[in-house]
């Protein structure tokens, strides 16, 4: 079972306890308790063990045993290290117990929820795919990793063009959201050319930022089940945010320590494997095969992803 939690504003910054440790179902919190509005039933949200799809259920109901990470953005690398300007991610990982992935080293942090089906199979074929630069920066095994250096070739000029050089430069939103689609669908490509009918469907959650913008997608590859669980909230943050008003686990609590009207919150965009505030109104389903992307201005729009229906993978464990 994995979980991730993104936030981003351009106006609004906020404390990783106030979304991360603080609520009740944070997602700190998430590796043995879960909320899943709108894929549970309207009243046993929480109720994982009754849950009649087995997918979800078996998704869900494992411990996380895979390490954690945290990147944030931060100016600090700008005051002291000469010809680096403006925000860039700090990273915190643990690897224990098992090994985790490693982060790109730049203004961009990716990650994923899921799984790559038979990685072994086309992990090979896959680093083909990848810049010379990209493929030298990876540094494990994982197919997540591998995932990233895809995505980081396409965003930065294709296989012949990618190079480290590209990786501090900003990208408009729409070349983001080329990149990550690029990326999914040459994943299933590979698995077409290598497996045929062989392949199982692939579980990718994928979100990428720069720190300014933002894209994810919910993605499974099957004609019928669904991807692992992704929301995304607008409104979110100032119920999370200690500055204001609200609480995140009852609307019967009230934050009397609060600074700041809600009116005051800036724009912001929230993107979570659950939902971390238990007012169901602030929070949207992502809808399966669709990619959300959230430009400099905090707007957000959600686009289904276009790719060929022969794609599609049978599971072999719920044929």
């Amino acid at each position: 079972m994995c979980r991730w939690f993104a936030y981003i504003s351009p106006t609004e910054p906020c404390l990783l306890t106030d979304v991360l440790i603080n609520p009740a179902n944070a997602i700190s919190k998430q590796c043995s308790e879960h909320y899943l509005p709108g894929l549970l039933p309207q009243g046993q949200e929480k109720e994982l063990d009754d849950a009649t799809d087995k997918l979800l259920q078996m998704r869900n109901s494992m411990l996380n045993m895979d390490g954690l990470g945290i990147s944030w953005y931060t100016p600090a690398a700008s005051n002291y290290v000469k010809g680096v300007e403006g925000d860039h991610p700090a990273l915190y990982k643990s690897q224990s117990p098992p090994i985790n992935d490693f982060n790109f080293r730049s203004r961009h942090v990716f990650m994923h929820n899921g799984a790559i089906s038979n990685f072994l199979d086309i992990r090979r074929d896959m680093t083909d795919l990848h810049s010379f630069d990209n493929f030298c920066n990876i540094f494990g095994t994982t197919d997540s990793e591998h995932a990233a250096a895809l995505y980081m070739t396409y965003l930065t000029g294709g296989i012949q063009n990618a190079t480290k050089d590209k990786w501090e430069k900003e990208y408009p939103v729409s070349a983001m959201k080329d990149a990550m689609i690029n990326t999914v669908i040459s994943i299933m490509k590979l698995q077409h050319a290598k497996l045929g009918s062989k392949k199982a469907p692939n579980s990718l959650n994928f979100c990428t930022t720069d720190g300014k913008k933002m894209v994810a997608i919910r993605f499974r590859n099957h004609a019928t089940q669904q991807p692992p669980s992704l929301y995304w909230s607008e409104f979110a943050g100032r119920t999370l945010n200690e500055k204001y008003p609200g609480n995140p686990d009852s609307s019967d609590q009230q934050n009397d320590t609060a600074t700041k009207p809600a009116e005051d919150h800036g724009k912001h965009t929230i993107i979570a494997s659950e939902p971390t505030t238990y007012d169901e109104s602030e929070w949207h389903l992502i809808n399966a095969n669709s990619i959300l992307m959230v430009d400099e201005n905090g707007t957000e729009v959600e686009e289904k992803i276009p790719f060929d229906a022969s794609l599609n993978a049978v599971d072999p464990n719920n044929p």
